[in-house]
């Protein structure tokens, strides 16, 4: 496997991170199997393995841990945190407070001094990003975080952190982990160019478009299957289904695979690092596997461009990220009053 340099960091990962997002009681609670998968995908040559805290509330963490057990010196090791792991509401964010506490828990699952990378799993509106960077800083200068990196952040977000570090000597967002697939391209306007202009790695997530580029989700068919029970819209939209019909042909055509033709594609772009793949079975990950060495010529990229035009999403994953400016009416509306006012 050829390796590549995460952003400027001078750490050198696979193409393919290993996202462990499928193991514990969410995907695969079977411990032993899972740690199977994770030393399949290591003696493979996949150096990079990606979790996060909130995966089965830290189960994830746990089977990663034991996995690692005398590999840790030879695996670049990413977690994460944000998301809400308890009910109370300062358990959650990116506040010092909680970051603090939530990579004390993460390592001790870990079974770990340190982690590689620690991101932050998703924005925080109510969070000065100084804080969150402040916070940060102090956990790589403790030693317990090597580098740090953001996830699915808008563009504007990466820069505002990037000035903000720069401007109070605190220590820079290296990564940043977006949603990339055939079918959701939209990072290809800012978001990459942006992780460049700056010397980010890219660890992009979802390069099978939440299952549907597997070729398991046609259109007209029911589709009985582990992400089909968790009723994700995002596998019946029928524009998205009007893509993969038209890009199976296309694999086919090109004598591969419809999972081995999206995940080389999300690894050609200049910007992207690694893809991160989330095998729940050792079926899935020798599967993935087989098209590690998989590359698309240019007539063949020109082919996918014709059918989900660059920089384009055609609709979202149920699992994207939406800005309060979105999600929140009232920021996007004006009051009553206000209407008719000139």
């Amino acid at each position: 496997m050829r390796y590549r340099t995460l952003g400027r960091t001078g750490i050198k990962v696979s193409p393919y991170c290993l996202g462990a997002m499928m193991f514990g009681a969410l995907g695969n609670p079977d411990h032993d199997d899972s740690i199977r998968i994770i030393h399949k995908a290591l003696d493979a040559g996949i150096n990079f393995v990606d979790t996060a805290d909130a995966y089965s509330r830290g189960e994830s963490e746990e089977i990663v841990g034991k996995a690692l057990k005398g590999r840790r010196d030879h695996v670049v090791l990413a977690t994460k945190a944000h998301l809400p792991m308890g009910n109370d509401p300062n358990q959650q964010g990116n506040s010092r407070r909680w970051l603090v506490r939530a990579l004390e828990d993460s390592l001790r699952r870990l079974g770990t001094d340190h982690v590689d990378l620690f991101q932050i799993h998703r924005p925080a509106p109510d969070t000065d990003v100084e804080e969150t960077l402040s916070a940060l800083t102090d956990l790589v200068r403790a030693g317990k975080v090597r580098a740090i990196g953001s996830s699915t952040f808008p563009a504007s977000d990466i820069v505002e952190a990037q000035w903000v570090a720069e401007r109070r000597g605190l220590v820079r967002f290296r990564t940043e982990q977006p949603p990339y697939s055939i079918l959701n391209r939209g990072i290809e306007r800012e978001v990459l160019p942006v992780c460049e202009r700056y010397g980010m790695g890219a660890m992009v997530w979802s390069p099978l478009a939440g299952g549907l580029l597997t070729g398991r989700y046609r259109k007209g068919r029911q589709a009985d299957s582990h992400r089909a029970r968790f009723g994700f819209k995002h596998l019946s939209d029928e524009r998205r289904l009007d893509a993969v019909e038209q890009l199976i042909p296309l694999a086919q055509k090109a004598g591969m695979s419809l999972t081995h033709l999206a995940t080389a594609f999300a690894i050609s772009h200049p910007g992207v690092t690694s893809a991160i793949i989330g095998p729940r079975t050792m079926d899935h990950l020798d599967d993935l596997l087989a098209g590690a060495e998989t590359t698309l010529t240019d007539e063949i990229l020109d082919q996918i461009d014709a059918i989900v035009p660059p920089g384009t999403d055609i609709g979202t994953l149920d699992t994207a990220y939406h800005t309060p400016a979105i999600q929140q009416t009232a920021l996007r509306r004006r009051r009553p009053d206000e209407r008719s006012a000139t």
